[in-house]
């Protein structure tokens, strides 16, 4: 079934084949830059279309991912993996959806100043690098 969403102005839409109700976390300092706090995607695979192309700018932001905006809201519309061209979308696009947290990525990193009560896998900053080859 597909579901799609869309920025803030409705400039860009995205189409995902098969949405995944499983979704990670993200404690990094660059999502946390980048977030204002942790950020929660779902990995939807490379079975995501974009349209308004134009308006959507994409950031280098690691080794092994690029991160994409919005140019004219800001709203943030994905992160695209090198390795394997796989997108993992924010689940604040998808209104109404039901999701479960599964994963936390680097939870040696995960400030002090909040805390989810989810019981989750979880990897930290050694096995992401092992995972990603950095």
């Amino acid at each position: 079934m597909t579901t799609q969403a869309q920025c803030l102005c409705g400039k860009v839409q995205l189409t995902v084949a098969d949405l995944n109700p499983n979704f990670t976390v993200c404690h990094c300092r660059s999502c946390l830059q980048w977030n204002g706090g942790p950020l929660m995607m779902s990995p939807c695979g490379q079975a995501v279309e974009l349209s308004g192309s134009d308006a959507i700018r994409e950031y280098d932001s690691s080794p092994w991912a690029v991160r994409a905006f919005c140019q004219h809201c800001g709203t943030h519309l994905y992160s695209r993996f090198k390795q394997d061209n796989s997108y993992s979308l924010p689940v604040g696009l998808f209104a109404g959806q039901q999701f479960t947290m599964v994963m936390q990525y680097f939870i040696d990193r995960k400030p002090d100043y909040y805390c989810f009560s989810n019981d989750t896998d979880t990897l930290n900053s050694a096995q992401i690098a092992e995972l990603y080859g950095q």
